[in-house]
């Protein structure tokens, strides 16, 4: 049996996870949208009593500015979002979701919890659990690795 990598493995099924998203998204006619946009409108939606940056973007989901630069972009240019000054510094802009990026969100989170269920098939919940479980222990592996590469570069 050919030894698999955990790395390899997990980009793999994000990939297939992030095209099973997009597949049902428009299917149901939500084709403008992306399942990264319903992850940002998510992230706006949790978060209504404080202001929202691209920098609290990048650090959430752990994307680079570029990456989240092209999002809010697109997602600004479809109407999902907008982006307003802030009193304190004229530089900053926080990100506003709008009444069209509710309702797509809304549209979204139906179709997503409905394949979190597929995806979720022929797995008992002590399986789950285990899933998350040794997940969260690659994660904090992984940002350990992340943290010692840095403090190499000083």
């Amino acid at each position: 049996m050919k030894e698999k990598d955990i790395g390899r493995e997990v980009k793999i099924t994000n990939t297939l996870i992030s095209r099973a998203i997009t597949a049902v998204i428009k299917k149901d006619g939500i084709d403008e949208a992306t399942g990264t946009h319903g992850f940002v409108l998510g992230y706006l939606l949790r978060n209504p009593d404080r202001d929202i940056f691209q920098k609290d973007i990048e650090a959430h989901f752990s994307i680079c500015r570029s990456s989240v630069t092209s999002v809010l972009t697109l997602m600004e240019k479809k109407g999902y979002i907008k982006r307003c000054s802030v009193e304190h510094d004229a530089r900053l802009k926080k990100i506003v979701i709008t009444d069209k990026g509710r309702q797509i969100h809304d549209d979204i989170i139906k179709n997503i919890k409905s394949m979190e269920s597929r995806l979720e098939q022929g797995i008992s919940p002590e399986e789950l659990e285990a899933f998350y479980s040794v997940l969260e222990k690659v994660r904090v592996n992984a940002e350990q690795i992340i943290k010692e590469g840095y403090d190499n570069n000083d």
